[in-house]
């Protein structure tokens, strides 16, 4: 039996609803224990209330790992990477799922279910649960990022000359 944070939370919004839908039944047939928190229908609702249920799920550590799908990926990228700890991946290719786990650890797959067609979605998807982070050179980019979860303004312009210069 899986645990809570072993658990993959997937969350639509109306433009996700049939993607998330062949998402679910990959992951089950996969074996993989699924929570479906998107809505249930393709009637237009509101990409941020999913997009903040998830993203705060993974930001208080309940969860590893989620799925985000709207029309385009972009709203709800934009809305789960504003939590603490969320690095939510808009990905429209294999390469981009691959790069986003083995360099970002990403903890959020974002996919456009009018954007992208569903087997090569399917491979995105299995792409980015089966690629490991590698860590390394890496581990400098996340703790810059982990340092800015802190919280920001806006940096002045020498500020962020600084922070560039220490991932060097």
């Amino acid at each position: 039996m899986p645990t809570q944070s072993d658990i993959i939370w997937i969350g639509n919004d109306h433009g996700g609803y049939d993607l998330k839908n062949e998402f679910v039944r990959y992951l089950t047939e996969h074996e993989y224990a699924v929570h479906d928190i998107g809505c249930a229908g393709t009637e237009i609702v509101r990409y941020p209330k999913y997009a903040i249920q998830l993203a705060e799920a993974v930001s208080s550590g309940r969860i590893r790992r989620g799925i985000l799908i709207c029309s385009t990926g972009i709203g709800m990228s934009i809305v789960a990477n504003r939590f603490k700890g969320v690095r939510a991946s808009l990905c429209t290719s294999t390469y981009l799922a691959r790069m986003t786990r083995e360099h970002n650890d990403s903890n959020l797959l974002c996919m456009g279910g009018r954007v992208t067609g569903v087997f090569e979605a399917l491979d995105i998807l299995e792409t980015w649960l089966h690629t490991a982070y590698q860590g390394g050179r890496h581990d400098i980019s996340l703790n810059l990022i982990r340092e800015l979860d802190g919280g920001i303004t806006i940096p002045e312009a020498a500020d962020l000359q600084n922070i560039c210069e220490r991932s060097v």
